[in-house]
């Protein structure tokens, strides 16, 4: 009999748990058994496990061969146990030295050729195996992504050979290539939209703040083009925001190491699912609010998505989480997200122009997709015309993406000084603390507060922009010409 014992890492939502690869050997008819909760991925190792050994040019043990994937509670999925599973294979018929493995951490698919293929979630697996002291070894590709999380113990893998060399002491591994970052992204610009100095502004607000912002206008306002506009507004993310975000994209295996520090931007079709959009499945997977964590997503079409879809979003914008429960599972994911959105006024999107067809009865049904207490966590909401002949024809002026820029950086400098945060994220004790206007401001607080009917919900975010229009204006108190734009942005709420 032989025993080899691997390591390795599984992935449970955002963790990376350690997972113990036994392998035994003994005698008797040849067979191949996986223990320990394996999905089909998993499962269809053991054929190409054994081709790949193979035509490595190892000899694949004629014995009974099981391999326990431990602790066995924890459900695996996907292929890359394969490396550890062919290591402990070859360490159990002494092809490589068994005492070889103690020191290392292995993930990667096997090809039937021996060759190692890119796995999913190399970069959250390799921001907890960061602790143990253990080297990862990982295929190149996965390896180069593991590497941004500063990670010094990592090993670049092209082939199971060349991992046993390793081992064996006859090569070495090299760690992983450089990521050539792109550091300047090419985005569209602020200048390029006509008109729509409103827009524009409250565009600004909400970049500089996190605010969520709804745009309510006629087809070819330009709502679209003002939504891609935000990541150019935008500086790039710190490294640990930047790693937060990486890790969820890596699960899905949709990281690009090259924009690593870039802010994700998601825009999901109005006819997604409630799963697709914040996350489900057996194993619970992120949906598009975590893919969209440190970053933007766009909601074009609003009223279009299912209400019981769109009601789900209600709580990741409060807490920056998503807490996903099923029967034998539980998850949950960052979502710190923020929320563009755009919609038609009426059905046929040309309210209150002449050419509408729409009865006021349709008009209302259409806005009433939308919920209150979905409206209510919203903390922009602004009109878009329709862009005049006269400024379609005329040549692209007002600002760059450049220029409001430099104002969003200072005015995020003071947030990140005052508060190490966003105004958004503020909660009801730092608001009391940080947002409270002048006496002026105050009372026209309280009047507006009276004639709209405000919510304490919507009275905070109230404050949380004023307190976002000061900064952008350089002031440390909140006066009353900050509290009336603030409000500006909460009326369609209540038309």
């Amino acid at each position: 009999m032989a025993l080899a014992i691997a390591h390795s890492r599984g992935l449970d939502g955002l963790n990376a748990p350690a997972v113990t690869v036994e392998v035994h050997l003994a005698s008797g008819l040849p067979s191949f058994t996986l223990v320990g909760l394996p999905d089909t991925e998993v499962k269809e190792a053991r054929d190409r496990v054994r081709a790949a050994i193979i035509n490595s040019g190892f000899e694949f043990p004629a014995k009974r061969i099981t391999v326990n994937l431990a602790p066995a509670d924890l459900p695996k999925e996907s292929g890359r146990f394969d490396l550890p599973i062919a290591l402990g294979i070859l360490a159990a018929s002494s092809q490589i030295p068994p005492a070889s493995l103690a020191d290392y951490e292995f993930a990667g698919e096997l090809s039937l050729s021996g060759a190692l293929r890119p796995i999913r979630g190399a970069l959250a697996m390799s921001l907890q195996a960061a602790g143990d002291g253990k080297v990862f070894i990982l295929p190149g590709d996965s390896a180069s992504e593991a590497a941004l999380t500063g990670h010094d113990c990592i090993l670049a893998a092209d082939s199971l050979l060349a991992v046993c060399a390793h081992l064996s002491g006859r090569e070495s591994l090299s760690a992983p290539s450089a990521v050539n970052l792109e550091n300047t992204p090419n985005l569209p610009d602020l200048r390029d939209v006509r008109g729509q100095q409103q827009a524009k502004r409250a565009l600004e607000i909400a970049a500089a703040g996190g605010h969520s912002l709804l745009m309510i206008g006629p087809p070819g306002a330009g709502k679209s083009m003002l939504a891609a506009r935000l990541p150019g507004l935008l500086p790039a993310l710190p490294r640990e925001a930047a790693q937060a975000s990486a890790a969820v994209l890596s699960l899905v295996g949709q990281f690009q190491p090259a924009r690593f520090g870039q802010r994700p931007y998601r825009q999901p079709h109005h006819t997604a699912s409630a799963v697709a959009l914040v996350g489900g499945g057996n194993p619970p997977r992120p949906g598009e609010i975590s893919l969209a964590h440190q970053g933007i997503l766009f909601l074009d079409e609003l009223p279009e998505f299912d209400r019981k879809v769109l009601e789900t979003l209600r709580e990741p914008l409060e807490t920056g989480r998503i807490h996903i429960a099923r029967a034998a599972h539980q998850a949950e994911f960052p979502a710190e997200f923020q929320l563009i959105a755009a919609m038609n006024p009426c059905p046929c999107g040309h309210h209150p122009a002449a050419r509408c067809r729409c009865t006021p009865d349709q008009i209302t049904r259409y806005r009433g997709r939308l919920s209150g207490p979905l409206l209510d966590r919203i903390d922009l909401l602004i009109e878009v015309p329709a862009v005049t002949a006269e400024q379609l024809a005329a040549s692209a002026d007002g600002e760059s993406s450049a220029d409001v820029q430099q104002r969003v950086v200072a005015a995020m400098a003071q947030q990140h000084a005052r508060q190490a945060g966003s105004n958004a994220r503020l909660d009801t004790a730092a608001i009391d603390r940080l947002c409270q206007p002048d006496t002026a401001g105050g009372q026209l607080l309280q009047r507006a507060s009276a004639q709209l009917g405000l919510s304490a919900r919507a009275w905070h975010r109230v404050l949380k922009v004023a307190r976002t229009i000061a900064d952008l204006a350089g002031s440390e108190v909140i006066n009353a010409a900050h509290i009336a734009e603030a409000i500006q942005y909460r009326r369609l709420a209540y038309a």
